[in-house]
């Protein structure tokens, strides 16, 4: 059963690696059967192995370090919130009679700290997926989102945002529903708001979607999370007329963690395990944790006026270029 699902969830450019590891197999297996000690032969292939996976997952290109952003076993928000929280409350609706499952909030505490703690939320599965959108929020995920970030702003409690969608909901609904000026709105609004904003793209971060919960003082982004303006692949159908060239247009976006860093829009990158987050989410989880309490200890000795300013200049900065006369 586990291997089915291996293969299931195998990704191109991990095939190498698991032929090794499967060739390694049937040698243990081939020498059990006829009493021959391989000990030796096997250790050279498992620090072979080990070497393998070192190479392929420090030179991941754009779009592989994309799927592995889209990887179905990928932690998601809940997953970290009950990884990293020692207690946890989720609150719901936007209290105007929506409750977008795409967006999941509530209130925390972390390290003692009373924080809100809000994020973007993916399915585990074809059924989840469809009813959370696949973490796309609608106009009422993005109002959700605001109300709890109202009520940290309102008892003086930080804001943790996690961020996983490949865009905010594209339906004529959501649009009749003003999905524009609900993501507009928060814009505004988190500018404005007293308390500590930290956001971490624990996924995939496109869009105004990911802008709409990221407006913060710091942006914290994993190994191999992606953050842009739009899919690679509706950039490409764009730009191309042809969406099989997400490939380059996933290397012409700058969408990697050390890609925004090298641009100064990304804070701090956070180790993920050899393979991935999903490889050891309690691994990631404690990296996030970490990292969430050093900056929280940071952000507190600050005052709100200059948190807001932090904020303002980080927005400010992003995009500035320089002219040569050549």
């Amino acid at each position: 059963m586990a291997t089915t699902e291996r293969k299931t969830l195998l990704l191109d450019f991990e095939k190498p690696l698991v032929d090794l590891e499967s060739r390694i197999d049937q040698i243990r297996e081939l020498a059990t059967e006829n009493g021959v000690d391989v000990s030796e032969e096997i250790r050279r292939l498992e620090a072979r192995a080990r070497q393998l996976r070192q190479e392929i997952f420090n030179s991941l290109s754009p779009s592989q370090k994309l799927q592995l952003a889209r990887h179905p076993r990928r932690p998601s928000t809940l997953d970290y919130i009950q990884a990293i929280s020692d207690e946890w409350m989720e609150l719901h609706g936007d209290r105007r009679g929506s409750d977008d499952s795409a967006i999941v909030g509530g209130v925390a505490r972390l390290a003692g700290r009373p924080v809100v703690i809000l994020g973007n939320q993916k399915g585990r599965d074809t059924k989840d997926n469809i009813a959370r959108n696949f973490g796309m929020a609608s106009p009422g995920g993005y109002r959700k989102a605001m109300r709890l970030m109202e009520h940290a702003n309102r008892f003086g409690m930080p804001i943790l945002t996690f961020i996983d969608t490949p865009g905010a909901l594209p339906t004529v609904a959501a649009e009749e529903q003003g999905i524009g000026e609900a993501i507009a709105y928060n814009l505004r609004e988190m500018f404005s708001l007293d308390v500590p904003i930290i956001c971490t793209a624990i996924g995939e971060a496109f869009s105004g979607g990911a802008l709409g919960i990221g407006v913060g003082e710091r942006l914290l982004m994993f190994e191999h999370a992606v953050y842009t303006v739009i899919t690679p692949e509706a950039c490409a159908a764009i730009v191309w007329r042809d969406a099989s060239k997400a490939a380059q247009a996933a290397m012409a976006l700058k969408m990697t963690a050390i890609d925004l860093q090298n641009l100064g829009i990304v804070d701090q990158i956070l180790p993920e395990p050899i393979g991935g987050a999903h490889s050891d989410p309690l691994k990631a989880a404690i990296a996030l944790k970490q990292a969430l309490l050093q900056h929280l200890e940071e952000l507190t000795q600050l005052t709100s006026q200059q948190r807001r300013q932090l904020r303002y200049q980080k927005f400010r900065q992003i995009g500035v270029f320089t002219e040569f006369d050549s």
